[in-house]
């Protein structure tokens, strides 16, 4: 029973005092709004640059290097020495992955992994008197299309072509239109040995990206192995696993137990992930300053309310009030400010969503328009209005503390 009439008077206070009570529920509208489309915004493209890392690469991939250089035989020897080596001169050695073979089949019986050995190298594609400088890449084309977007990617031809075309070669967008190099045409390839090799076009991909679409291209590991001059080499094995969250854990078992350096897509993007973390924690700062504003806007107007109404308080405590009693009518009046601006903010930032989605713009290496990523999921709106009730129940708190310590005896004395 008394809740009804807590809210009534509430309600009716709020009421009274229509136009303050509009610009604090604006101001928490505002806020919630506002965070709801930077928070979308940032999350969508968070979500979006990572779905891509994961999918348009292997999610680890093995290389023929270490990560730490050999250590010397004489500090193994003495380890605890005072020991100076000087004028040492590295090792040389053959690159590639020793025994590959053995390696990517040991992986594929994993369940859910797929491995992939591949050669990859420079190589210069000629054409009609033009010169490309591009990175080739020797792969399994039946694995390929699991580990990277490259199949789903071509505009003609296809991955598969590789294994039924002798020497063929899929190229880039970007290399086509550069070099005016079509399906089926005939491509001249100089490799680093001075290997010349005609090449038959079998495949044209788009990404999107103009490095990408402009350097790349893909043969069948045989061929690269035989324009690199590195017969039965391997320098990478490139592995995608169930679950790519778990990327670092596996590379790190890979590499303890074969020596060679497993780089999870994490450990390649760590700093770019890093950014995301310092960006997001600007963007949360600057919208939660916007709250902040508006959390000032109800305490400002429950303040005034509590001195307004200091004699009727001093009534209300006669009649039979209790100092809790007084301290929750205002509380409700912030609460009931904070829902107003949340479902109001919610109306705001859909707005803004929709606004947002419908913009286009050119981003520089990208060879098509771009528009926002954008998170469309319920997340934003509970945590902006989570929010907003919470800046307006701590707005809300210090003024229907004070009201709860008015003494009736002394107002009505000075009221008299």
């Amino acid at each position: 029973m008394f809740w009804r009439v807590a809210l009534s008077i509430a309600i009716a206070q709020l009421a009274n005092r229509q136009r303050q009570t509009l610009v604090s529920v604006l101001g928490v509208a505002l806020g919630v709004g506002f965070f709801i489309a930077t928070s979308s915004i940032m999350s969508g493209s968070e979500k979006d640059f990572t779905q891509r890392l994961v999918n348009n690469a292997p999610h680890i991939t093995i290389k023929d290097e270490f990560r730490n250089p050999t250590t010397q035989p004489v500090f193994l020897a003495y380890p605890k020495g005072a020991i100076s080596l000087v004028r040492t001169k590295p090792r040389e050695y053959l690159r590639g992955i020793k025994n590959y073979g053995a390696k990517v089949e040991e992986l594929s019986q994993r369940s859910g992994v797929i491995a992939e050995a591949a050669l990859t190298g420079q190589i210069i594609v000629r054409y009609a008197n033009k010169d490309v400088s591009a990175s080739v890449a020797g792969i399994d084309p039946a694995k390929e299309k699991f580990l990277t977007q490259v199949e789903s990617d071509m505009r003609e031809g296809s991955l598969d072509r590789l294994k039924t075309t002798a020497d063929g070669i899929v190229i880039g967008s970007g290399m086509s239109q550069k070099l005016g190099l079509r399906m089926d045409d005939l491509a001249t390839v100089i490799a680093p040995s001075g290997l010349v090799k005609r090449m038959k076009v079998v495949g044209i991909f788009h990404v999107g990206n103009l490095l990408l679409d402009e350097g790349q291209v893909y043969v069948l590991l045989k061929n690269a192995q035989v324009l690199l001059d590195k017969a039965f080499i391997a320098n990478q094995i490139r592995i995608k696993i169930p679950n790519p969250d778990d990327a670092e854990t596996f590379a790190a078992g890979l590499e303890a137990r074969w020596g060679y350096r497993a780089e999870s897509w994490q450990e390649v993007n760590r700093d770019i992930l890093g950014l995301f973390v310092i960006r997001n924690a600007i963007t949360y700062s600057i919208v939660s300053a916007i709250m902040v504003v508006a959390a000032f806007g109800i305490f400002n107007i429950i303040s005034t309310v509590v001195m307004e109404k200091r004699r009727d308080i001093a009534i209300m405590m006669s009649m039979g009030f209790h100092a809790f009693d007084i301290q929750l009518i205002f509380l409700i009046q912030g609460v009931l400010v904070g829902i107003l601006g949340m479902l109001l903010g919610w109306g705001i930032g859909r707005g803004l969503l929709e606004a947002v989605s419908t913009l286009k713009f050119t981003v520089p290496g990208m060879s098509e328009r771009q528009g926002f990523v954008l998170d469309w999921s319920f997340r934003p709106y509970a945590i902006g209005g989570l929010f907003a009730l919470a800046a307006a129940v701590v707005a809300a708190w210090y003024p229907a503390h004070k009201a709860s310590e008015v003494r009736p005896v002394d107002i009505i004395r000075g009221a008299a």
